[in-house]
Protein backbone atom coordinates (compact mmCIF):
# COMPACT_ATOMS: atom_id res chain seq x y z
CA UNK A 1 0.00 0.00 0.00
CA UNK A 2 0.93 3.27 -0.60
CA UNK A 3 0.59 6.35 1.68
CA UNK A 4 -0.41 9.66 0.81
CA UNK A 5 3.17 11.36 0.34
CA UNK A 6 4.12 8.72 -2.27
CA UNK A 7 0.69 8.68 -4.46
CA UNK A 8 0.45 12.75 -4.24
CA UNK A 9 4.61 12.70 -5.07
CA UNK A 10 4.11 14.18 -8.85
CA UNK A 11 2.81 17.96 -7.44
CA UNK A 12 6.52 18.06 -6.76
CA UNK A 13 7.78 20.26 -3.40
CA UNK A 14 7.50 23.87 -4.05
CA UNK A 15 5.02 24.00 -7.52
CA UNK A 16 3.00 27.46 -7.43
CA UNK A 17 -0.25 25.76 -5.20
CA UNK A 18 2.39 24.98 -2.78
CA UNK A 19 3.70 28.30 -2.57
CA UNK A 20 0.12 29.92 -2.36
CA UNK A 21 -0.49 27.50 0.59
CA UNK A 22 2.48 28.57 2.43
CA UNK A 23 1.82 32.14 2.35
CA UNK A 24 -1.73 32.46 2.59
CA UNK A 25 -1.67 29.96 5.70
CA UNK A 26 1.23 31.63 7.10
CA UNK A 27 -0.56 35.26 6.50
CA UNK A 28 -3.86 34.16 8.30
CA UNK A 29 -1.51 33.93 11.59
CA UNK A 30 -0.65 37.94 11.43
CA UNK A 31 -3.75 38.90 13.16
CA UNK A 32 -2.06 36.39 16.21
CA UNK A 33 0.33 38.60 16.69
CA UNK A 34 -1.22 41.69 17.71
CA UNK A 35 -4.22 40.06 19.28
CA UNK A 36 -2.17 37.96 21.71
CA UNK A 37 0.01 40.94 22.91
CA UNK A 38 -2.71 43.78 22.37
CA UNK A 39 -2.67 43.84 25.95
CA UNK A 40 0.55 46.06 26.25
CA UNK A 41 -1.47 49.05 25.13
CA UNK A 42 -5.11 48.01 26.08
CA UNK A 43 -4.30 47.50 30.29
CA UNK A 44 -1.38 50.18 29.95
CA UNK A 45 -0.85 52.53 33.55
CA UNK A 46 -0.38 56.26 32.47
CA UNK A 47 1.08 58.41 34.97
CA UNK A 48 -1.36 59.46 37.22
CA UNK A 49 -2.22 60.68 40.73
CA UNK A 50 -5.09 61.44 43.02
CA UNK A 51 -7.86 63.99 41.69
CA UNK A 52 -8.59 67.46 43.55
CA UNK A 53 -12.03 68.80 42.49
CA UNK A 54 -12.18 72.76 42.48
CA UNK A 55 -14.99 72.17 45.53
CA UNK A 56 -11.77 71.87 47.47
CA UNK A 57 -11.29 75.64 47.84
CA UNK A 58 -7.49 75.53 47.78
CA UNK A 59 -5.56 78.63 46.31
CA UNK A 60 -2.91 77.65 43.96
CA UNK A 61 -0.34 77.26 46.46
CA UNK A 62 -2.00 74.20 48.31
CA UNK A 63 -3.56 72.98 44.95
CA UNK A 64 -0.08 72.43 43.59
CA UNK A 65 1.17 70.68 46.89
CA UNK A 66 -1.89 68.83 47.91
CA UNK A 67 0.14 65.80 46.16
CA UNK A 68 2.39 64.06 48.63
CA UNK A 69 6.11 63.11 47.03
CA UNK A 70 7.71 59.99 46.93
CA UNK A 71 10.82 58.38 45.30
CA UNK A 72 10.91 56.38 42.37
CA UNK A 73 13.90 55.29 40.47
CA UNK A 74 15.99 57.71 42.09
CA UNK A 75 13.53 60.90 41.51
CA UNK A 76 10.91 62.49 43.68
CA UNK A 77 7.77 61.84 41.42
CA UNK A 78 4.02 62.82 42.72
CA UNK A 79 2.46 59.67 44.56
CA UNK A 80 0.00 57.73 42.63
CA UNK A 81 -2.52 56.75 45.44
CA UNK A 82 -2.37 59.17 48.14
CA UNK A 83 -3.16 63.26 48.69
CA UNK A 84 -3.01 65.03 51.86
CA UNK A 85 -6.45 65.83 53.79
CA UNK A 86 -7.97 68.35 51.77
CA UNK A 87 -9.99 69.46 54.68
CA UNK A 88 -6.82 70.43 56.53
CA UNK A 89 -5.54 71.84 53.02
CA UNK A 90 -8.62 74.29 53.14
CA UNK A 91 -8.48 75.63 56.34
CA UNK A 92 -4.37 76.10 56.23
CA UNK A 93 -5.58 78.36 52.55
CA UNK A 94 -8.54 80.28 54.63
CA UNK A 95 -5.65 80.97 57.09
CA UNK A 96 -3.72 82.50 54.33
CA UNK A 97 -0.72 79.52 55.84
CA UNK A 98 1.85 79.05 52.77
CA UNK A 99 3.08 75.21 51.85
CA UNK A 100 6.72 74.42 53.40
CA UNK A 101 7.20 77.69 55.20
CA UNK A 102 4.42 78.10 57.41
CA UNK A 103 3.54 73.98 57.39
CA UNK A 104 5.63 71.40 56.71
CA UNK A 105 3.74 68.88 54.58
CA UNK A 106 5.67 65.54 55.92
CA UNK A 107 3.57 66.16 58.95
CA UNK A 108 0.22 66.48 57.36
CA UNK A 109 -2.22 63.39 57.25
CA UNK A 110 -2.79 62.00 54.24
CA UNK A 111 -5.76 60.04 52.55
CA UNK A 112 -6.67 57.93 49.34
CA UNK A 113 -7.79 59.26 46.06
CA UNK A 114 -11.92 59.93 47.44
CA UNK A 115 -12.47 61.85 44.20
CA UNK A 116 -10.87 59.94 41.73
CA UNK A 117 -7.51 60.18 39.63
CA UNK A 118 -6.13 62.46 36.86
CA UNK A 119 -4.38 60.42 33.47
CA UNK A 120 -1.65 61.71 32.01
CA UNK A 121 -2.75 61.60 27.83
CA UNK A 122 0.65 62.49 26.93
CA UNK A 123 1.15 58.70 25.96
CA UNK A 124 -2.50 56.96 25.72
CA UNK A 125 -5.77 59.06 25.38
CA UNK A 126 -7.16 56.00 27.04
CA UNK A 127 -6.69 52.16 28.44
CA UNK A 128 -9.23 50.11 30.50
CA UNK A 129 -6.76 51.42 33.38
CA UNK A 130 -8.17 54.84 32.59
CA UNK A 131 -11.48 53.99 31.88
CA UNK A 132 -12.31 52.08 35.19
CA UNK A 133 -10.06 53.53 37.28
CA UNK A 134 -7.49 49.97 37.84
CA UNK A 135 -5.16 51.48 39.79
CA UNK A 136 -4.08 51.41 42.99
CA UNK A 137 -6.50 49.42 45.31
CA UNK A 138 -7.49 47.91 42.32
CA UNK A 139 -4.13 47.81 40.26
CA UNK A 140 -4.17 43.82 40.59
CA UNK A 141 -7.13 43.89 38.05
CA UNK A 142 -4.87 44.70 34.71
CA UNK A 143 -2.21 41.76 35.39
CA UNK A 144 -4.95 39.73 36.23
CA UNK A 145 -6.82 40.45 32.79
CA UNK A 146 -3.74 39.34 30.64
CA UNK A 147 -3.52 36.17 32.76
CA UNK A 148 -6.92 35.15 31.79
CA UNK A 149 -6.71 36.00 28.16
CA UNK A 150 -3.94 32.81 28.51
CA UNK A 151 -6.54 30.97 30.63
CA UNK A 152 -8.70 30.70 27.68
CA UNK A 153 -5.41 30.28 25.24
CA UNK A 154 -4.90 27.55 27.61
CA UNK A 155 -8.45 25.93 26.82
CA UNK A 156 -8.28 26.90 23.49
CA UNK A 157 -5.31 24.71 23.54
CA UNK A 158 -7.09 21.65 24.94
CA UNK A 159 -10.24 21.54 22.46
CA UNK A 160 -8.67 22.83 19.43
CA UNK A 161 -6.86 19.35 18.43
CA UNK A 162 -10.21 17.52 19.08
CA UNK A 163 -12.47 20.01 17.55
CA UNK A 164 -9.98 20.26 14.31
CA UNK A 165 -9.74 16.25 14.13
CA UNK A 166 -13.90 16.13 14.32
CA UNK A 167 -14.71 19.15 12.21
CA UNK A 168 -12.19 19.54 9.60
CA UNK A 169 -8.73 21.83 9.45
CA UNK A 170 -10.19 24.14 7.55
CA UNK A 171 -13.53 24.59 9.12
CA UNK A 172 -11.84 25.03 13.01
CA UNK A 173 -9.56 27.58 11.26
CA UNK A 174 -11.81 29.85 9.84
CA UNK A 175 -14.57 29.58 12.75
CA UNK A 176 -11.96 30.43 15.47
CA UNK A 177 -10.37 33.17 13.14
CA UNK A 178 -14.03 34.83 13.49
CA UNK A 179 -14.78 33.77 16.65
CA UNK A 180 -11.33 35.98 17.57
CA UNK A 181 -12.06 38.79 15.11
CA UNK A 182 -15.82 38.72 16.71
CA UNK A 183 -15.22 38.82 20.06
CA UNK A 184 -12.37 41.51 20.28
CA UNK A 185 -14.99 43.27 18.56
CA UNK A 186 -17.34 42.90 21.24
CA UNK A 187 -14.84 44.17 23.23
CA UNK A 188 -15.03 47.81 22.00
CA UNK A 189 -18.33 48.15 23.73
CA UNK A 190 -17.34 46.77 26.82
CA UNK A 191 -19.23 48.22 29.63
CA UNK A 192 -16.97 47.19 32.30
CA UNK A 193 -14.11 45.27 33.39
CA UNK A 194 -15.85 41.94 33.84
CA UNK A 195 -16.94 42.00 30.76
CA UNK A 196 -14.05 43.35 29.01
CA UNK A 197 -11.79 40.03 30.91
CA UNK A 198 -14.70 37.65 29.78
CA UNK A 199 -14.65 38.64 26.12
CA UNK A 200 -10.81 38.06 26.49
CA UNK A 201 -10.77 34.76 27.43
CA UNK A 202 -12.92 34.04 24.67
CA UNK A 203 -10.80 36.04 22.38
CA UNK A 204 -7.51 33.68 23.88
CA UNK A 205 -9.73 30.73 22.83
CA UNK A 206 -9.76 31.68 19.50
CA UNK A 207 -6.27 32.88 18.61
CA UNK A 208 -4.53 29.47 19.62
CA UNK A 209 -7.15 27.50 18.36
CA UNK A 210 -7.05 29.14 14.44
CA UNK A 211 -2.85 29.17 15.39
CA UNK A 212 -2.89 25.73 15.51
CA UNK A 213 -5.01 24.85 12.77
CA UNK A 214 -3.31 26.96 10.57
CA UNK A 215 -0.31 25.08 11.54
CA UNK A 216 -1.57 21.58 11.11
CA UNK A 217 -3.41 22.31 7.87
CA UNK A 218 -0.28 23.75 6.46
CA UNK A 219 1.88 20.86 7.36
CA UNK A 220 -0.67 18.24 6.18
CA UNK A 221 -1.20 20.01 2.79
CA UNK A 222 2.93 20.79 2.34
CA UNK A 223 5.34 18.26 1.17
CA UNK A 224 8.37 17.54 3.38
CA UNK A 225 10.88 20.05 2.43
CA UNK A 226 7.93 23.17 2.30
CA UNK A 227 6.61 21.31 5.65
CA UNK A 228 9.88 22.01 7.51
CA UNK A 229 10.00 25.87 6.68
CA UNK A 230 6.59 26.20 7.26
CA UNK A 231 7.09 24.72 10.98
CA UNK A 232 9.59 26.62 11.48
CA UNK A 233 10.06 29.88 10.43
CA UNK A 234 6.97 30.37 7.83
CA UNK A 235 4.42 30.41 10.71
CA UNK A 236 6.73 31.64 13.43
CA UNK A 237 8.13 35.23 11.12
CA UNK A 238 4.64 35.94 10.51
CA UNK A 239 3.47 36.00 13.97
CA UNK A 240 5.98 38.52 14.08
CA UNK A 241 4.60 40.98 11.29
CA UNK A 242 1.24 40.84 13.14
CA UNK A 243 3.71 41.87 16.54
CA UNK A 244 4.88 44.38 14.71
CA UNK A 245 2.07 45.84 13.57
CA UNK A 246 0.43 46.21 16.73
CA UNK A 247 2.90 49.14 17.95
CA UNK A 248 1.84 50.59 14.57
CA UNK A 249 -1.76 50.78 15.43
CA UNK A 250 -1.58 52.03 19.06
CA UNK A 251 0.51 55.19 17.81
CA UNK A 252 -1.89 56.40 15.24
CA UNK A 253 -5.06 54.71 17.46
CA UNK A 254 -4.47 55.92 21.26
CA UNK A 255 -7.65 55.35 22.49
CA UNK A 256 -8.12 51.72 23.59
CA UNK A 257 -11.73 51.38 22.26
CA UNK A 258 -10.56 52.70 18.64
CA UNK A 259 -7.43 50.74 19.04
CA UNK A 260 -9.45 47.51 19.27
CA UNK A 261 -12.04 48.41 16.55
CA UNK A 262 -8.40 48.93 14.08
CA UNK A 263 -6.81 45.59 15.20
CA UNK A 264 -10.17 43.73 14.42
CA UNK A 265 -10.03 44.61 10.52
CA UNK A 266 -7.61 42.75 9.28
CA UNK A 267 -9.21 39.06 10.60
CA UNK A 268 -12.17 40.76 8.71
CA UNK A 269 -9.98 40.38 5.69
CA UNK A 270 -8.55 37.13 6.42
CA UNK A 271 -12.45 35.66 6.11
CA UNK A 272 -11.02 36.20 2.09
CA UNK A 273 -8.86 33.42 2.55
CA UNK A 274 -11.72 30.88 2.37
CA UNK A 275 -11.83 30.82 -1.45
CA UNK A 276 -8.35 29.55 -1.52
CA UNK A 277 -7.02 27.85 1.03
CA UNK A 278 -8.73 24.06 0.64
CA UNK A 279 -9.29 21.63 3.42
CA UNK A 280 -6.68 18.87 4.22
CA UNK A 281 -6.87 15.85 1.84
CA UNK A 282 -5.28 14.00 3.91
CA UNK A 283 -8.07 14.55 6.99
CA UNK A 284 -10.40 13.82 4.20
CA UNK A 285 -9.11 10.67 3.34
CA UNK A 286 -8.82 9.78 6.94
CA UNK A 287 -12.88 10.20 7.33
CA UNK A 288 -13.42 8.29 3.89
CA UNK A 289 -13.99 11.51 1.52
CA UNK A 290 -11.78 10.14 -1.44
CA UNK A 291 -13.77 11.93 -3.72
CA UNK A 292 -13.21 15.72 -2.59
CA UNK A 293 -9.53 14.99 -1.85
CA UNK A 294 -8.69 13.95 -5.40
CA UNK A 295 -10.96 17.01 -6.55
CA UNK A 296 -8.27 19.29 -4.35
CA UNK A 297 -5.43 17.14 -5.69
CA UNK A 298 -6.75 18.08 -9.37
CA UNK A 299 -6.84 21.67 -8.92
CA UNK A 300 -3.38 21.17 -7.76
CA UNK A 301 -2.10 19.67 -10.12
CA UNK A 302 -3.62 22.59 -12.50
CA UNK A 303 -1.82 25.70 -10.48
CA UNK A 304 1.39 23.89 -10.67
CA UNK A 305 1.02 23.12 -14.56
CA UNK A 306 0.35 19.44 -14.15
CA UNK A 307 -1.72 17.38 -16.67
CA UNK A 308 -3.54 14.29 -14.77
CA UNK A 309 -5.16 11.41 -16.62
CA UNK A 310 -5.76 9.11 -14.35
CA UNK A 311 -7.28 8.25 -10.86
CA UNK A 312 -4.81 9.64 -7.70
CA UNK A 313 -6.82 7.79 -4.83
CA UNK A 314 -7.80 4.52 -4.90
CA UNK A 315 -9.59 3.52 -1.81
CA UNK A 316 -8.58 0.06 -1.96
CA UNK A 317 -4.45 0.79 -2.41
CA UNK A 318 -4.24 3.89 -0.23
CA UNK A 319 -3.73 3.63 2.98
CA UNK A 320 -6.59 4.37 5.20
CA UNK A 321 -5.27 6.59 8.32
CA UNK A 322 -8.29 6.28 10.38
CA UNK A 323 -8.39 2.87 9.98
CA UNK A 324 -4.22 2.27 11.77
CA UNK A 325 -4.68 0.79 15.45
CA UNK A 326 -2.25 1.67 17.78
CA UNK A 327 -1.01 0.93 20.99
CA UNK A 328 -3.25 2.56 24.04
CA UNK A 329 -1.25 4.64 26.37
CA UNK A 330 -2.59 7.19 29.03
CA UNK A 331 -0.90 10.39 30.53
CA UNK A 332 0.52 8.08 33.43
CA UNK A 333 3.06 6.61 31.05
CA UNK A 334 4.79 10.02 31.21
CA UNK A 335 6.01 8.93 34.91
CA UNK A 336 5.63 5.55 34.43
CA UNK A 337 10.11 5.12 34.41
CA UNK A 338 12.23 6.96 36.26
CA UNK A 339 14.20 8.46 33.35
CA UNK A 340 10.60 9.63 31.15
CA UNK A 341 9.80 11.08 34.74
CA UNK A 342 12.80 13.29 34.74
CA UNK A 343 12.54 14.14 30.82
CA UNK A 344 8.94 14.79 31.74
CA UNK A 345 9.60 17.22 34.80
CA UNK A 346 13.11 18.84 33.43
CA UNK A 347 10.33 19.43 30.15
CA UNK A 348 7.89 21.30 32.24
CA UNK A 349 10.21 23.10 34.00
CA UNK A 350 11.82 24.95 30.76
CA UNK A 351 8.89 25.64 28.93
CA UNK A 352 7.85 27.31 32.11
CA UNK A 353 10.44 29.06 32.25
CA UNK A 354 11.04 30.05 28.90
CA UNK A 355 6.91 30.95 28.40
CA UNK A 356 7.60 33.31 31.39
CA UNK A 357 10.64 35.17 30.02
CA UNK A 358 9.05 35.40 26.66
CA UNK A 359 5.51 37.13 28.01
CA UNK A 360 7.47 38.88 30.41
CA UNK A 361 9.52 40.98 28.49
CA UNK A 362 6.92 41.15 25.83
CA UNK A 363 4.80 42.59 28.26
CA UNK A 364 7.29 45.08 30.08
CA UNK A 365 8.15 46.71 26.99
CA UNK A 366 5.55 49.90 28.45
CA UNK A 367 7.99 50.61 31.43
CA UNK A 368 11.07 50.23 29.40
CA UNK A 369 12.83 53.76 29.29
CA UNK A 370 11.68 55.98 25.89
CA UNK A 371 9.14 56.16 23.37
CA UNK A 372 6.99 52.84 24.22
CA UNK A 373 5.89 52.51 20.87
CA UNK A 374 9.67 52.28 19.43
CA UNK A 375 10.24 49.50 22.43
CA UNK A 376 7.41 47.16 21.14
CA UNK A 377 8.26 47.53 17.72
CA UNK A 378 11.81 47.03 18.68
CA UNK A 379 10.68 43.45 20.97
CA UNK A 380 8.81 42.08 17.40
CA UNK A 381 11.72 42.79 15.39
CA UNK A 382 14.06 41.30 17.47
CA UNK A 383 11.97 37.84 16.79
CA UNK A 384 12.59 37.60 13.48
CA UNK A 385 16.74 37.02 13.74
CA UNK A 386 15.77 34.83 16.87
CA UNK A 387 14.02 32.34 14.86
CA UNK A 388 16.42 31.97 12.01
CA UNK A 389 18.90 31.91 14.18
CA UNK A 390 16.93 28.98 15.47
CA UNK A 391 16.70 27.20 12.42
CA UNK A 392 20.52 27.77 12.23
CA UNK A 393 20.83 26.23 15.48
CA UNK A 394 18.66 23.34 14.56
CA UNK A 395 20.54 22.66 11.03
CA UNK A 396 23.44 22.25 12.83
CA UNK A 397 24.51 21.88 16.45
CA UNK A 398 23.36 19.71 19.48
CA UNK A 399 20.18 20.75 21.06
CA UNK A 400 20.56 21.11 24.81
CA UNK A 401 23.85 23.04 23.96
CA UNK A 402 22.28 25.98 22.04
CA UNK A 403 18.85 26.01 23.97
CA UNK A 404 21.69 26.10 27.06
CA UNK A 405 23.54 28.60 25.19
CA UNK A 406 20.72 31.24 24.69
CA UNK A 407 19.29 30.37 27.51
CA UNK A 408 22.33 31.95 29.74
CA UNK A 409 22.20 34.77 26.80
CA UNK A 410 18.96 35.67 27.59
CA UNK A 411 19.38 35.25 31.42
CA UNK A 412 22.92 36.77 31.97
CA UNK A 413 22.09 40.31 30.27
CA UNK A 414 18.97 40.45 32.21
CA UNK A 415 20.77 39.93 35.62
CA UNK A 416 23.33 42.33 34.24
CA UNK A 417 21.05 45.35 33.59
CA UNK A 418 20.61 46.02 37.79
CA UNK A 419 24.57 47.16 37.64
CA UNK A 420 23.95 49.65 35.10
CA UNK A 421 24.29 53.27 36.09
CA UNK A 422 20.31 54.58 35.96
CA UNK A 423 21.04 57.05 33.46
CA UNK A 424 21.86 54.48 30.42
CA UNK A 425 18.63 54.16 29.55
CA UNK A 426 19.45 52.75 25.64
CA UNK A 427 21.69 50.57 27.22
CA UNK A 428 19.35 49.01 29.43
CA UNK A 429 16.76 48.61 26.25
CA UNK A 430 19.49 46.86 24.64
CA UNK A 431 19.97 44.60 26.94
CA UNK A 432 16.33 43.87 27.02
CA UNK A 433 16.43 42.99 23.74
CA UNK A 434 19.49 41.01 23.44
CA UNK A 435 17.46 39.06 26.68
CA UNK A 436 14.30 38.42 24.24
CA UNK A 437 16.48 37.77 21.36
CA UNK A 438 17.89 34.55 23.28
CA UNK A 439 14.72 33.54 25.21
CA UNK A 440 12.98 33.35 21.91
CA UNK A 441 15.37 31.54 20.33
CA UNK A 442 15.09 28.88 23.55
CA UNK A 443 11.09 29.26 22.51
CA UNK A 444 11.67 28.06 19.11
CA UNK A 445 14.33 25.31 19.60
CA UNK A 446 12.73 23.63 22.39
CA UNK A 447 9.54 22.53 20.48
CA UNK A 448 11.54 20.56 18.11
CA UNK A 449 13.96 19.19 20.89
CA UNK A 450 11.44 18.28 23.24
CA UNK A 451 9.31 16.28 20.42
CA UNK A 452 12.72 14.34 19.82
CA UNK A 453 12.98 13.43 23.41
CA UNK A 454 9.81 11.53 23.87
CA UNK A 455 9.13 8.07 21.73
CA UNK A 456 6.68 8.02 19.00
CA UNK A 457 4.09 6.11 21.28
CA UNK A 458 3.59 9.17 23.89
CA UNK A 459 5.34 11.75 21.73
CA UNK A 460 2.07 14.26 21.34
CA UNK A 461 1.09 13.37 24.71
CA UNK A 462 4.97 14.28 26.37
CA UNK A 463 4.55 17.74 23.87
CA UNK A 464 1.17 18.29 24.98
CA UNK A 465 2.08 18.46 28.57
CA UNK A 466 5.02 20.27 27.87
CA UNK A 467 2.81 23.13 25.77
CA UNK A 468 0.25 23.50 29.29
CA UNK A 469 2.97 24.16 31.22
CA UNK A 470 4.26 26.70 28.53
CA UNK A 471 0.52 28.26 29.07
CA UNK A 472 1.06 28.39 32.49
CA UNK A 473 3.98 30.32 32.39
CA UNK A 474 2.05 32.44 30.22
CA UNK A 475 -0.51 33.01 32.98
CA UNK A 476 1.99 33.95 35.63
CA UNK A 477 4.09 36.04 33.52
CA UNK A 478 2.11 39.50 34.17
CA UNK A 479 2.33 39.01 37.77
CA UNK A 480 6.11 38.98 37.17
CA UNK A 481 6.00 42.64 34.99
CA UNK A 482 3.39 43.74 38.28
CA UNK A 483 6.35 43.02 40.56
CA UNK A 484 7.98 45.68 38.38
CA UNK A 485 5.93 48.29 40.64
CA UNK A 486 7.64 47.30 43.94
CA UNK A 487 11.18 47.45 42.57
CA UNK A 488 12.12 47.73 39.13
CA UNK A 489 14.63 45.09 38.49
CA UNK A 490 12.89 42.92 40.53
CA UNK A 491 11.21 41.60 36.90
CA UNK A 492 14.70 41.08 35.34
CA UNK A 493 16.36 39.58 38.66
CA UNK A 494 13.82 36.98 38.99
CA UNK A 495 13.42 36.07 35.04
CA UNK A 496 17.45 36.15 34.36
CA UNK A 497 17.90 34.03 37.60
CA UNK A 498 14.94 31.62 36.56
CA UNK A 499 16.92 31.55 33.06
CA UNK A 500 20.27 30.67 34.48
CA UNK A 501 19.42 27.71 36.24
CA UNK A 502 16.96 26.27 33.71
CA UNK A 503 19.77 26.51 31.34
CA UNK A 504 22.03 24.84 33.94
CA UNK A 505 19.18 22.10 34.09
CA UNK A 506 18.89 21.81 30.48
CA UNK A 507 22.46 20.11 30.59
CA UNK A 508 21.51 17.18 32.16
CA UNK A 509 19.02 16.29 29.20
CA UNK A 510 19.73 13.56 26.34
CA UNK A 511 21.27 14.86 23.38
CA UNK A 512 18.93 14.05 20.48
CA UNK A 513 20.79 15.85 17.54
CA UNK A 514 21.81 12.92 14.37
CA UNK A 515 20.39 10.52 16.44
CA UNK A 516 16.89 7.74 15.66
CA UNK A 517 13.85 9.17 17.20
CA UNK A 518 12.61 6.28 20.02
CA UNK A 519 9.66 4.34 18.78
CA UNK A 520 9.24 2.92 22.60
CA UNK A 521 9.53 4.13 25.78
CA UNK A 522 12.85 1.48 26.46
CA UNK A 523 14.42 3.31 23.20
CA UNK A 524 14.16 6.95 24.97
CA UNK A 525 17.99 8.31 25.33
CA UNK A 526 18.39 8.47 29.76
CA UNK A 527 18.95 11.53 31.33
CA UNK A 528 22.91 12.76 32.57
CA UNK A 529 23.99 11.55 36.04
CA UNK A 530 20.81 8.34 36.10
CA UNK A 531 22.67 4.90 36.21
CA UNK A 532 20.76 2.44 33.76
CA UNK A 533 21.75 -0.20 31.77
CA UNK A 534 21.57 -0.13 27.83
CA UNK A 535 18.24 -1.32 26.24
CA UNK A 536 18.86 -4.10 23.59
CA UNK A 537 16.18 -2.84 21.63
CA UNK A 538 17.65 0.99 21.25
CA UNK A 539 18.64 0.07 17.99
CA UNK A 540 16.06 1.03 15.72
CA UNK A 541 16.93 4.29 12.79
CA UNK A 542 13.94 5.85 11.47
CA UNK A 543 15.78 7.15 8.13
CA UNK A 544 12.96 9.00 6.97
CA UNK A 545 13.07 11.52 10.35
CA UNK A 546 16.54 12.61 10.78
CA UNK A 547 15.77 15.81 9.56
CA UNK A 548 13.92 16.51 13.18
CA UNK A 549 11.94 19.38 12.61
CA UNK A 550 9.47 16.70 10.59
CA UNK A 551 8.12 15.55 13.53
CA UNK A 552 6.26 18.43 14.18
CA UNK A 553 3.55 18.12 11.58
CA UNK A 554 2.16 15.17 14.52
CA UNK A 555 2.46 17.29 17.64
CA UNK A 556 -0.13 20.43 18.13
CA UNK A 557 1.23 23.34 19.86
Amino acid sequence: MRDYDEVTAFLGEWGLFQRLIFFLLSASIIPNGFNGLSSVFLTATPEHHCRVPDSANLSSAWRNHSIPLRLQDGQEVLHSCRRYKLATLANFSARGLEPGRDVNLTQLEQEGCLDGWEFSQDVYLSTIVTEWNLVCEDDWKAPLTISLFFVGVLVGSFISGQLSDRCGRKNVLFVTMGMQTGFSFLQVFSTNFEMFTVLFVIVGMGQISNYVAAFVLGTEILGKSARIIFSTLGVCIFYSFGYMLLPLFAYFVRDWRMLLLALTVPGVLCALLWWFIPESPRWLISQGRFKEAEEIIYKAAKINGIVVTTTIFDPTELQDLSSQKQQSHSILDLLRTRNIRMVTIMSIILWMTISVGYFGLSLDTPNLHGDVYMNCFLSAVVEVPAYIMAWVLLQHLPRRYSIAAVLFLGGSVLLFMQLLPPDLYYLTTVLVMVGKFGITTAFSIVYVYTAELYPTVVRNMGVGVSSMASRLGSILSPYFVYLGAYDRFLPYILMGSLTILTAILTLFLPESFKTPLPDTIDQMLRVKGIKHRQSPSHTRVLKDEEESPTILKNTAF
